[in-house]
């Protein structure tokens, strides 16, 4: 799967910023580096298949992030 760089808006209702995919240097993992854009609490990163997967949420099947804008 190809990421988009640029804003992604949480299903909560925050928006993040996705920097880059990164690989995880002992599992050869796929990674999204991250970091909100609420506050200045650094980057994270998250696993692609958490990042691209759907999650239930008051009733209803969505996705975790959804594209935004690059």
């Amino acid at each position: 799967m190809e990421y988009k760089k640029g804003k992604y808006k949480h299903f909560k209702g925050r928006e993040y910023e996705l920097i880059d995919v990164v690989t995880h240097s002992e599992t050869m993992e796929k990674m999204i580096l991250y970091k909100p854009l609420y506050n200045d609490s650094g980057m994270w990163v998250r696993p692609a298949s958490m990042w691209d997967e759907e999650v239930v949420y008051n009733g209803c099947k969505v996705k975790r992030f959804t594209y935004i804008e690059g």
